[in-house]
C-alpha cells in the first residue's frame, strides 16, 4: 500500500541517490497541448531540503519541460527502483527554472559535476511526495551512463550550443516559449 510523506526522510533521500534514472513529467494548461515525460540520467539531481529538489537540466533536442514550468510550475518527478525492491516515488510540486546568469543558478551549480551542455537548473518546491509498489516494474541492471550527450556537447563547444539552443530550444512544440527570454550567458 501507498504511503505519503510530509518531507523527504533521509531513507528517502538515500534511496532517491541510489536510483540512476528519474523521470519528469509536465504539461501546458491547453487541453490539446502535449504531455511531456522526460528520462533522465548521469549525476544530475539533488534534494535541496525536506520538500525541495532540483536537477541540471542539460541541453537536449527538446525544452518541453522548461517551457510548461514557465507556463504554469506543475512538475512530477517519478523515480522507480529497477534493482532493489520494487517501489515507485512521486514527487509533485511546483517548478522553475533557473538560466545560467540567475544567482541562484551559481549558488546551486556547485552542487552538480560540470557536465558540458548545461542549461537550466529545474527547482520545484514539493506538494505531495509518496511512493507506492513498483510490482509491474521490471528488475533491470545498470550497466553504466551512457556519455553520447555530454561528448556531443564537448564537440559542439559553447557556439556550437548556444546555435543548437537559439534554433531548436526557444519554443515547445505546442508554441510556448522555452529558452527565449531565459539569459543563457556563455
Amino acid at each position: 500500500m501507498g504511503k505519503q510523506y510530509d518531507s523527504i526522510t533521509p531513507e528517502l533521500q538515500e534511496w532517491l541517490a541510489r536510483q540512476r534514472m528519474f523521470f519528469v513529467a509536465t504539461a501546458p494548461l491547453a487541453a490539446q497541448g502535449l504531455v511531456n515525460c522526460s528520462p533522465k540520467g548521469m549525476d544530475s539531481f539533488r534534494v535541496l531540503g525536506p520538500t525541495q529538489v532540483a536537477y541540471l537540466d542539460l541541453t537536449g533536442s527538446g525544452v518541453e519541460t522548461i517551457a510548461h514550468l514557465r507556463e504554469n510550475g506543475r512538475i512530477v518527478f517519478l523515480f522507480c527502483d529497477f534493482e532493489g525492491l520494487p517501489k515507485i516515488v512521486r514527487l509533485h510540486g511546483q517548478g522553475e527554472v533557473l538560466g545560467p546568469q540567475s544567482p541562484e543558478y551559481s549558488r546551486l551549480r556547485g552542487m552538480f559535476p560540470d557536465y558540458p551542455g548545461a542549461r537550466s537548473i529545474v527547482r520545484a518546491n514539493l506538494t505531495r511526495i509518496s511512493d507506492s509498489c513498483g510490482y509491474g516494474v521490471p528488475r533491470m541492471e545498470f550497466l553504466e551512463d551512457r556519455d553520447t550527450l555530454v561528448r556531443a556537447c564537448e564537440k559542439l563547444g559553447d557556439d556550437g550550443l548556444a546555435k543548437y539552443r537559439a534554433d531548436r530550444n526557444q519554443r515547445s512544440l505546442d508554441g510556448l516559449p522555452g529558452l527565449q527570454g531565459i539569459d543563457q550567458g556563455a
